[in-house]
């Protein structure tokens, strides 16, 4: 089955206001940066975005937050986001911190079909409050719900015509799991090959879980704050 579509474009397309969108990446390693310029010039609004972290002001996910397109989001670092800070103080914008290691787990059981799970992470802050707890072995733990998407949207090194997958280092990140617990799972990549072209050993996500891949263009790939030695 040959999944690739033209361009950013055309992978977002039936993307509608009000859909809860995943978005792969950490910091800015990793991000769809094709896929967020794309949804950004499409203008859809109301959007939930489940990523471990908002972008920063003038990149990532920060240029939908400039543009009022996200209504919610459930996170785990949000710091290097001016914007983000104001627009929650301002009530404008609605935001689920979870802890990074339980956003992940959270993510992984979504697309594992684990309704739920407990984690002793959390216990007793605010991470926990209105949530059920139950004790194991003397131990108190939080229960935690799966997160699930109408769209989930990675970033990879490398793919091919079936939609497998190859990250390179740590901007595999979230991308893997979120890839699996996305209802249609878009795939831009650096590098689209044919069939075959791949190592089968170094495969990372299999195409069955990925609907839509292209091949991206002009990645900036930046950092979020550069410190050097003197």
């Amino acid at each position: 089955m040959n999944k690739i579509v033209a361009n950013a474009d055309a992978a977002i397309q039936d993307i509608q206001d009000n859909m809860t969108l995943m978005l792969g990446g950490f910091g800015l390693c990793g991000i769809p940066e094709n896929c967020i310029a794309a949804l950004v010039k499409k203008g859809v609004k109301g959007l939930t975005c489940i990523s471990n972290n908002a972008g920063v002001d003038d990149f990532g996910l920060g240029l939908l937050l400039q543009t009022r397109q996200i209504k919610k989001m459930i996170s785990s670092y949000v710091g290097e986001n001016a914007e983000f800070e104001r627009q929650v103080l301002a009530g404008e914008l609605e935001v689920e911190l979870n802890p990074q290691g339980t956003l992940a787990e959270r993510i992984r059981a979504g697309g594992a079909g684990i309704p739920a799970f407990y984690t002793a992470t959390g216990y007793g802050t605010e991470v926990a409050e209105g949530k059920e707890t139950r004790a194991f072995n003397g131990r108190q733990y939080v229960l935690e719900h799966a997160l699930h998407a109408d769209f989930a949207i990675v970033k990879a090194w490398k793919g091919d015509h079936h939609g497998n997958l190859i990250f390179k280092a740590t901007a595999r990140n979230f991308n893997p799991m979120m890839a699996m617990a996305g209802k249609i799972t878009i795939a831009e990549v650096e590098e689209l090959v044919a069939p075959g072209e791949l190592d089968a050993n170094q495969i990372h996500i299999p195409g069955i879980f990925i609907q839509r891949i292209f091949q991206g263009t002009d990645y900036e790939k930046r950092i979020e704050q550069r410190t050097v030695r003197s």
